[in-house]
């Protein structure tokens, strides 16, 4: 039998509050603990003029909302709309025409981003790997800021990579983006893991909260991603703030101790550096934190790294040699490989034993259940 219509469905347990703490979370939700923040109001402001250009924010950043747990037994944690943003220049919406999610950034309209964002986006190529901007929009309140809507991305280690295809895959990906900008002769200067994300809708065919990202749209459940292995991702170059374009024939010389990756050996604020080089050594170093570091079975990345890692930058690769070097090395890989478990380092000799052994029995079985369908 169905429920009575209009019958609210009875949620987890633990998204009630219980008697010992139901007086405390009414308080200091009366006492403003979940309000808005000074930069949220940002774009409750705007939530009007994004609506009508067809994005649909979250109820809170309507105008006149108001806690929707107020009243109820419901604990703010497992309400949607007690979820505040984690960066205030970044906000998440559904496009009303087909309720994809995306992302909306605000920028100043005279930031290189925009320029050089502009410029890639206009680029129709399949080795262009860097974000895809929907639609630009005039901020409606300040004529020095631009609003951005982009697809709805995540960090690209969250889920994190299970297997070595996976990483093959992604450094396919990263150095044809790599060598796509720089043959446009624009040097990124910030590569850093949080600068590169991932596509990763087919994981989560259900969708997931877009900030709360581990849990479903309504904050409620936590969910469990479908395999990486077994869906085509997309990863993406993000965040031109640092980035340079450089006219052909010019110096592609820059200055300045900038960009996440301290690492870069020839950075400097006052002599002169190459800007091409500098990519190149921090997408070889994300290599090796990110995976040769962290991973069993990711060995055969470290003749890429070296190369790309030379702390003389004349000697590190350009970016379509390391296409071409990676390119050879990726044919010489035996094909098993791609399926292998990538067990952390960190984990004893047994362990990894033991759930090397299982993931090949998981991998038969899949295989098996392929070939008789």
């Amino acid at each position: 039998m169905s429920a009575a219509p209009g019958k609210e469905k009875r949620l987890p347990r633990y998204a009630y509050l219980t008697d010992d703490n139901r007086e405390i979370y009414t308080r200091s939700t009366l006492e403003g603990k979940y309000g808005l923040l000074p930069y949220e109001v940002f774009w409750v402001e705007r939530q009007r003029f994004l609506y009508d250009h067809g994005y649909v924010l979250r109820p809170r950043y309507w105008p006149n909302w108001k806690p929707s747990w107020i009243g109820t037994d419901r604990h703010p944690a497992y309400c949607e709309d007690s979820i505040v943003l984690c960066n205030y220049e970044v906000l998440d919406a559904r496009r009303s025409r087909d309720n994809a999610v995306v992302a909306i950034k605000m920028f100043r309209r005279d930031s290189q981003e925009l320029q050089v964002s502009n410029y890639l986006g206009s680029l129709r190529d399949s080795q262009n790997h860097t974000l895809p901007v929907l639609e630009y929009l005039e901020d409606p309140f300040n004529a020095r800021l631009c609003l951005m809507v982009m697809p709805y991305l995540r960090p690209i280690n969250d889920p994190d990579f299970t297997t070595v295809g996976e990483v093959i895959d992604f450094v396919n990906q990263t150095l044809e983006g790599l060598a796509f900008m720089h043959r446009h002769r624009i040097a990124h200067r910030d590569i850093a893991a949080p600068n590169i994300m991932v596509d990763a809708k087919a994981l989560y065919p259900n969708g997931h909260h877009p900030v709360r990202i581990d849990y479903s749209a309504d904050a409620i459940y936590e969910l469990k991603p479908l395999p990486r292995a077994d869906h085509k991702l997309n990863y993406y170059y993000i965040d031109f703030g640092l980035a340079v374009r450089f006219p052909e024939g010019a110096s592609s010389n820059v200055v300045g101790d900038v960009g996440r990756d301290t690492d870069v050996p020839e950075l400097s604020g006052n002599v002169p550096y190459e800007a091409f080089a500098v990519d190149i050594f921090a997408l070889g170093n994300l290599y090796a934190k990110e995976f040769e570091q962290r991973f069993n079975h990711t060995d055969f990345l470290l003749p890429l790294i070296n190369m790309m890692k030379q702390r003389q930058p004349e000697r590190r690769p350009s970016a379509e040699q390391a296409l071409a070097h990676w390119l050879r090395l990726r044919e010489s890989l035996n094909q098993s490989v791609y399926r292998w478990r990538l067990g952390p380092k960190s984990e004893p000799a047994i362990g990894r034993m033991f759930n090397d052994v299982v993931s090949v029995a998981w991998e038969g079985i899949n295989n098996l259940k392929k070939f008789t369908k």
